[in-house]
């Protein structure tokens, strides 16, 4: 699962995380045509074929139907490009990435606050030994 799936396969992704981790493929070609996508059949039928070949989809049929399943979490996958992105761009240094976001003004004082009282958080949950306090952004 370390291949890169492209913007395109990444549309697919996120309808199939918005349905809750499946979509039968009727399912997928309505909210393409929601979001205005003017991919064809065979086009959908090929991204979906390169995520199974990828190991993020995997398929269950249903009578004649096709399910894709997502083999990995929406969050499993923001983790996995984050680090990577990471990697990629600044050689793994979390200071330089926060460094360059508050330089660049993309993340606000209030972002910063959000981030620091979150930390903040996270820290006491481990100190207390309580994990359900590590997952909770809101």
């Amino acid at each position: 699962m370390s291949q890169q799936i492209s913007e395109s396969e990444l549309v697919l992704m996120k309808i199939i995380w918005k349905n809750g981790g499946s979509a039968l493929y009727a399912q997928i070609l309505e909210e393409l045509q929601r979001e205005s996508n003017p991919w064809n059949k065979n086009t959908v039928l090929t991204l979906l074929s390169r995520l199974i070949d990828k190991k993020y989809l995997k398929i269950r049929k249903i009578g004649r139907r096709n399910d894709y399943i997502a083999l990995v979490t929406e969050q499993e996958y923001q983790t996995l490009q984050t680090n990577s992105f990471l990697n990629r761009v600044y050689s793994g240094n979390v200071r330089t990435l926060v460094s360059t976001l508050l330089r660049q003004d993309v993340l606000s004082a209030a972002e910063m606050q959000e981030v620091e009282n979150y930390w903040t958080s996270l820290n006491q949950s481990l100190e207390t030994g309580d994990p359900a306090g590590s997952d909770s952004t809101d």
